[in-house]
């Protein structure tokens, strides 16, 4: 069995259910939200752990045969990075103990694409020199940090760690307006028939939530895998022009072609993106949605649920 913390939040339902699409049984824990996605209900046991609750979480232990984790939960910075470095420090600590008391045999934690900022190859391979440039967001700080913790602590204890750079990700159950992907408020303003707010000039290669749970899902249960860290998302960069025609294509009549772009800073190639030629390797892994389809089915989801 496989437990994903964080489970009913965006990535974290995505890579639960593309684990029982493999065949293994999922138990999940959530703390903040409740529902249970359609495409994930009766398909994963949910636990409601505060993971940062070392009694409760530990105590998961004794009532499933757990052999694998995958440390997707994370909480909201306030204005003072401080409570939040804090609380979600603890709760990475909480699930690392757990992976060395119930001798798990795979520990995947989630970090960020981020930790490659101030970096001017492209496109970003795994094997690069995290360089010390202060990442852009307390999120993308904490992330970046998990690496060393992470791989420090489970050294010496059987347990592989799995260190995944994901991409920005967007796609069913994100925050409509959230800041970190501009395409879920661009539908949202499309589909109430609003003018968005301008998107990125350069693109970039963003990861569509389903494609993102396959891979961690893929690299949870791959016989055997040859490194620590992997990037993952689509590896594949877009334009802005590519992203409007994808809007165009699937809200036809919504104004797409008059989508606002923001001035150039510089061209499409200067856009990060990650190399996931080593993912594809070792488990096969190729996305299942181009930028058309991925926007095609969020659009659809869309209009059945607000998030």
């Amino acid at each position: 069995m496989i437990l994903v913390t964080g489970g009913l939040g965006m990535i974290g339902a995505h890579t639960a259910a593309a684990l029982a699409d493999l065949g293994e049984e999922v138990v999940i824990t959530a703390h903040r939200r409740t529902d249970v996605p359609s495409f994930l209900a009766g398909r994963a046991a949910v636990e409601t752990v505060d993971v940062a609750d070392r009694d409760a979480f530990l105590a998961l232990g004794e009532r499933y045969d757990i052999g694998g984790i995958v440390h997707l939960a994370g909480s909201i910075p306030e204005p003072d990075p401080i409570p939040y470095f804090r609380r979600d420090t603890a709760a990475l600590l909480t699930a690392l103990e757990a992976a060395r008391t119930w001798g798990v045999a795979r520990f995947a934690v989630a970090g960020s694409i981020s930790s490659y900022e101030g970096l001017a190859q492209r496109p970003w391979t795994e094997d690069l020199a995290l360089p010390s440039a202060v990442p852009p967001h307390p999120i993308a700080a904490f992330k970046k940090a998990v690496e060393p913790l992470t791989l420090f602590a489970l050294a010496g204890t059987g347990v592989h760690p799995v260190l995944l750079r994901i991409g920005s990700t967007w796609g069913p159950l994100m925050d409509p307006e959230s800041p970190f992907n501009p395409v879920p408020s661009t539908v949202g303003a499309m589909l109430r028939g609003e003018r968005p707010r301008p998107l990125p000039a350069a693109g970039g290669d963003f990861a569509y939530a389903p494609d993102s749970g396959r891979a961690i899902a893929l690299l949870m249960t791959e016989p055997s895998l040859a490194h620590t860290v992997y990037n993952v998302s689509s590896g594949v960069p877009f334009t802005a022009g590519e992203l409007v025609e994808a809007l165009n294509a699937a809200l036809p009549g919504s104004g797409g072609a008059s989508v606002p772009v923001e001035t150039p800073e510089g061209t499409p190639e200067d856009a990060p993106y990650l190399d996931t030629a080593r993912l594809r390797a070792e488990t096969g892994f190729a996305p299942a949605f181009d930028l058309r389809a991925a926007v095609a089915h969020y659009v659809g989801w869309r209009r059945e649920n607000a998030r």
